[in-house]
């Protein structure tokens, strides 16, 4: 009876610990984090596919303050969000830094120009990343963007104009793939 008994207790415990977690392609994220003191929901996930293969590269899970199917005005929004990447494959820093480079010149065309300082502090800031390593981008307003590099900070950029054009990568009009930008959205 006691030992039961313990297995029923054990399986309510690990039960809420399975429900609190979503994944995609083998990937978890959990369902909501803590930032600067305030809790963020997971939006939606998403992959990041490359070449004409379809080869998946990451996974991404958005996270804001409130859940949003509406891209234009989670971009526009100054509430904190959270952008991570969870590789799901090897790719190089140039890899990175090209792609990088693509979604600005396409979803922030006219700040380009404004932008390049901040964009090369970005660059440089990269580097290869190994299946199962994360990158995030972490907004705070009137703190900036915080990039880490599994869990370690490589510095912030501030301005909320860096803030919307880097998530415009991936919720902007020419998103890398249109599963990634439909998936963060939650759809």
């Amino acid at each position: 009876m006691n030992r039961t008994l313990a297995l029923i207790l054990s399986f309510c415990v690990l039960l809420p610990l399975n429900l609190s977690a979503r994944s995609k392609e083998g990937v978890s994220f959990p369902d909501s984090i803590t930032v600067d003191g305030k809790t963020l929901v997971l939006n939606g996930l998403g992959t990041r596919e490359a070449t004409v293969f379809n080869v998946n590269v990451y996974v991404a899970g958005l996270y804001l303050e409130q859940k949003s199917s509406d891209a234009a005005a989670i971009l526009s929004s100054t509430g904190t969000k959270r952008l991570v990447l969870k590789f799901v494959r090897d790719v190089e820093r140039d890899d990175i830094v090209d792609a990088w480079s693509d979604g600005f010149e396409k979803n922030a065309k006219g700040q380009l120009g404004a932008l390049k300082s901040k964009i090369s502090k970005l660059n440089g800031w990269m580097a290869d990343m190994a299946e199962g390593e994360n990158l995030s981008f972490t907004y705070i307003p009137q703190k900036g963007t915080t990039v880490e590099i599994n869990g370690k900070s490589k510095g912030t950029i501030d301005g909320d104009d860096f803030a919307r054009a880097l998530f415009s990568i991936w919720l902007g009009s020419s998103p890398p793939n249109s599963g990634l930008k439909s998936g963060l959205l939650g759809k």
